[in-house]
């Protein structure tokens, strides 16, 4: 696949244990994600933060939160990306989702016989 120029880019922000059929929310997404062929995705944990419910979730030794956040980043055209943001509806209960315009420079991926296993 091949994208330079404008795009649109979602980012999710949702907490760690949130789950889809007992499965990590963000694991989903990321799976529906590449099942639409998009462009590609990635998770990123945060290491504090708070949303709606005004708790802080932190990797702070005293504290021990296991439910951190974390942000889901999708980047593709944005025909493909508002093509997807139903099953983001669909799966987002609890959360953040955003879009923003953005500018791809580069995008570039290993051909298959070079990926290392």
């Amino acid at each position: 696949m091949r994208l330079t120029g404008p795009a649109l880019r979602v980012t999710v922000f949702i907490g760690e244990n949130d789950t889809w059929h007992h499965k990590p929310l963000f694991t989903e997404i990321v799976h529906r994600a590449h099942q639409a062929g998009l462009a590609g995705a990635s998770v990123f944990r945060g290491i504090e933060g708070f949303g709606a419910s005004s708790l802080i979730h932190t990797t702070r030794l005293l504290s021990l939160s296991e439910d951190l956040p974390v942000a889901v980043v999708i980047v593709d055209t944005e025909d493909r990306i508002r093509a997807f943001l139903p099953q983001l509806d669909e799966l987002v209960g609890e959360g953040l989702v955003i879009l923003d315009e953005c500018e791809v420079i580069r995008y570039t991926g290993r051909s298959k016989e070079g990926r290392q296993r």
